[in-house]
């Protein structure tokens, strides 16, 4: 694969350089803020070698490039645009954003800035969760009661070692923690890491200990008399809140001092008070009372899990693949950290559990669809995005088929649901983080495999025979209805009147011809053939499709008013010029939440334009596909 190939192609599908507004990447899609979203050429974008598919949300066209390649192409796409692109969008744009805000945007920023936190470290915590999960099968009863470790005594310092690797990721966690969360908030990485160094220094109390018997012993953390208060000397270890909250304030710390030490003393003095201030600022308040909010977390939240069971497991399966599309999933990597952190009393994480559901589900809905599907693009997508799914990467599966065939999303969803209300009634919690999906086994306790597996079964099983059903409805409801050359049918859905109601003066004169108006119901519209014959014309802003019967009556289907001006951007055409077409065949779908955005009238008028007249009965309700006329 040529990356430089594939980066200019995305440039030019996305606008050229100058329609860039920013650019990042997560761990498998390329994100892509632009000026004009409406330069964005989707159909030539998903087309590009490499590229898994694309969807927009939260003001960012996200294309999906799979796990490594997308490094490999942001680096050469950046190269293009220039680092400035790169790195942030332009504060004046950022000032009017602000403005502009509502409470979502607030909670999705909120979301974006843990995603932007924990994304980064995720490899070493995946690692760290991986070598738990190593760990846990050397040092788990197997064999007739027996550890492989006791039942082979060679293997005893191995697992000694692999123990400890597990261990580093999350005893050191406010380290890692605090470079990403201090780079993203705007201050020196470094000294975030220096920050939680300090946080986890040996000479602390280990926080795993405080408060623990030991050789029948309460440990007692060492006390601190400083401004003329007492401050125990705990560590941190596996915290996650209050290395935020600190990142966050020696960030602004260290802008403030930079902004009001002169340049001759800053290099010296800035560093020295930002973890000065810093370090007494953590441990006499922002440390013990976020540890405090952070136990509180962990405790509600295992509270809740062990209190709804498998109703409750079962409703967080079914929402989890949604909460996956806004991005808000990242959020749960602070608590999920926090849980596995603490196993000794949450007993593990049921959110680990509940995405290998997920995974496995819309895998298996991919693969329905593969085995039913003639289209072979679709088909080869399918085969390689189904497979990808199931072993814990779904972004190629859910936003490059699932979610734009709609049915095997659904399905995928109810068959999480299940999967998930299986492993609450059992209690199945993840004692380490890795690939959540069919590898999630090495992440359970080895006496938890077999449910889990069966789990897993009945999230396919049950997503996959949603998605053909779905599917099958999907396909009679697309299904062209059985009628003569000389019937006509509504086109959507809707109140159908006269074209004399049309509230465009231009058609209701029937200046163009007699007709029908009709006003769809719903934000997105079906728009279906009205009779057997072929299609003459597709306007090139899409919003007009020219169709001529098997008897020779034309009609235009004009798709509301003044869309012209819409350059095509709600409509998405079906058919092509000089394609035959039979009555009940989709030929196109408007969006109609984004055509009242554009205050346009969303009504849809079906002219007769040479000279037939409309029937005076074919007036109210109607479903799509309904007879309304016959000549």
């Amino acid at each position: 694969m040529d990356y430089k190939a594939t980066a200019e192609a995305i440039l030019e599908g996305v606008g050229g350089k100058e329609n860039i507004r920013n650019v990042m990447h997560c761990a498998t899609r390329l994100r892509i803020q632009c000026h004009d979203e409406s330069k964005i050429d989707e159909d030539k974008i998903t087309d590009i070698e490499g590229v898994k598919g694309v969807f927009n949300a939260k003001e960012q066209f996200q294309i999906i490039l799979g796990s490594g390649t997308v490094n490999l192409v942001y680096d050469e796409f950046v190269k293009l645009v220039g680092g400035d692109a790169a790195a942030a969008a332009p504060a004046q744009e950022e000032q009017e954003e602000k403005k502009k805000r509502s409470f979502m945007d607030y909670v999705n920023a909120g979301v974006k800035t843990l995603s932007d936190v924990f994304v980064p470290i995720i490899p070493a915590i995946v690692a760290g969760g991986l070598l738990m999960g190593i760990n846990n099968v050397l040092s788990s009863p197997i064999f007739n009661g027996m550890t492989l470790v006791e039942a082979y005594p060679a293997l005893k310092d191995y697992s000694t070692m692999i123990d400890m690797f597990s261990n580093a990721a999350f005893t050191f966690l406010p380290v890692l923690i605090g470079f990403s969360a201090t780079k993203k908030f705007g201050g020196n990485p470094f000294l975030g890491a220096a920050l939680g160094m300090i946080m986890v220094h040996p000479n602390l109390l280990n926080a795993y200990n405080y408060h623990k018997v030991i050789d029948g012993v309460m440990t007692q953390p060492e006390i601190w008399h400083v401004f003329g208060m007492q401050v125990e000397a705990v560590g941190y270890q596996g915290t996650v809140l209050p290395i935020l909250v600190m990142s966050w304030i020696l960030a602004k710390l260290e802008t403030f001092l930079h902004k009001h030490t002169p340049s001759w003393l800053d290099n010296l003095t800035t560093p020295l008070l930002s973890i000065l201030i810093s370090g007494f600022v953590c441990f006499m308040f922002v440390g013990p009372i976020m540890r405090i909010a952070g136990d509180g977390v962990t405790a509600g939240i295992t509270w809740l899990y062990n209190s709804l069971g498998a109703l409750g497991a079962g409703l967080f399966g079914l929402l989890y693949a949604p909460i996956v599309i806004t991005g808000m999933h990242h959020s749960f990597i602070a608590v999920e950290t926090q849980l596995i952190a603490d196993l000794a009393k949450t007993g593990g994480s049921f959110i680990f559990t509940t995405a290998s559901m997920s995974n496995v589900a819309q895998g298996a809905a991919v693969l329905a669809v593969l085995f039913t599907t003639q289209d072979k693009k679709l088909k080869s997508l399918c085969s390689a995005s189904g497979v990808s799914a199931l072993l814990g990467i779904t972004e190629p599966a859910m936003f490059g088929v699932n979610l734009k065939l709609k049915y095997p999303f659904y399905g995928a969803m109810i068959g999480s649901a299940a999967g998930s209300a299986w492993c609450g009634a059992f209690h199945i919690l993840a004692q380490a983080l890795g690939a959540a999906g069919i590898p999630g086994f090495i992440s359970m306790k080895p006496s938890d495999w077999p449910m889990f597996g069966v789990a897993l079964i009945i999230s396919m099983v049950v997503s996959a025979v949603c998605t053909l059903a779905f599917q099958k409805r999907a396909q009679a409801a697309a299904k062209p209805v059985e009628v003569d050359d000389n019937t006509v049918t509504a086109i959507a859905d809707g109140e159908l009147k006269n074209i004399s109601e049309s509230t465009d003066a231009g058609f209701s004169g029937k200046g163009m011809g007699d007709g029908y108006v009709l006003f769809p119901s719903g934000n997105k519209v079906n728009i279906y053939a009205p009779f057997n014959g072929k299609v003459t014309l597709v306007f090139p802003t899409k919003h007009a499709i020219g169709l001529t019967s098997n008897t020779g009556k034309e009609m235009l289907i004009h798709m509301g008013i003044d869309t012209v001006n819409l350059k095509g951007a709600p409509f998405e055409v079906k058919v092509a010029a000089d394609q035959e077409v039979k009555a009940g065949q989709l030929l196109a779908v408007m969006d109609a939440k984004a055509v009242k955005a554009a205050n346009c009238s969303t009504e849809i008028l079906c002219i007769y334009t040479a000279g037939d007249k409309a029937s005076d009965e074919a007036v109210g309700k109607v479903k799509a596909k309904q007879v309304i006329q016959k000549f």
